[in-house]
């Protein structure tokens, strides 16, 4: 496998490395955020807005518009070939019970916005404390259980939206 790669731009601008090599394109990172950008003799000043680091995916402003580019490898392309991306995982809609065991503590509220491994509640087992964390980032539809209650393994405790 060679080093190649592709660039999407606003998910309709498809760029292979070779052909992105031939654009005479020169790019020069001068800090964390922004980029000096020369295409055919132009200069241009870019700015990464936003990054999503885990797909590649990022949000750049050039001369006040915003482009959203993401960028693959021959690893990245061949896993999407394959079938396997990230975006065909199964997302993470409920927290169930792993064990029965008693609501000690409940520490979100229905319409709470969590990030991932935010703790979610304390559920007792086994005279152990076992702090359940949020999955995925997300929004707290429903909780189904009340702090005192006893769950049995596999119950619905939180559901997100």
């Amino acid at each position: 496998m060679n080093d190649s790669y592709q660039l999407k731009v606003n998910s309709d601008l498809v760029l292979e490395s070779s052909e992105f090599d031939n654009q005479n394109i020169d790019l020069v990172r001068i800090d964390k955020k922004n980029l000096h950008v020369l295409k055919n003799n132009q200069s241009f000043k870019a700015e990464i807005v936003s990054e999503q680091f885990d797909d590649r995916s990022y949000t750049i402003a050039v001369n006040g518009n915003n482009y959203q580019v993401k960028i693959q490898n021959n690893l990245d392309q061949l896993i999407n070939q394959l079938g396997f991306s990230l975006a065909n995982a199964k997302q993470v809609n409920s927290v169930k019970a792993p064990m029965p065991g008693l609501i000690l503590d409940i520490n979100v509220s229905v319409g709470q916005e969590v990030a991932e491994n935010d703790n979610l509640l304390i559920l007792e087992a086994m005279k152990m404390e076992n702090n359940l964390s949020s999955p995925r980032a997300g929004i707290i539809k429903s909780i189904n259980v009340s702090k005192g209650d006893t769950v049995d393994k596999g119950q619905l405790l939180i559901e997100f939206e």
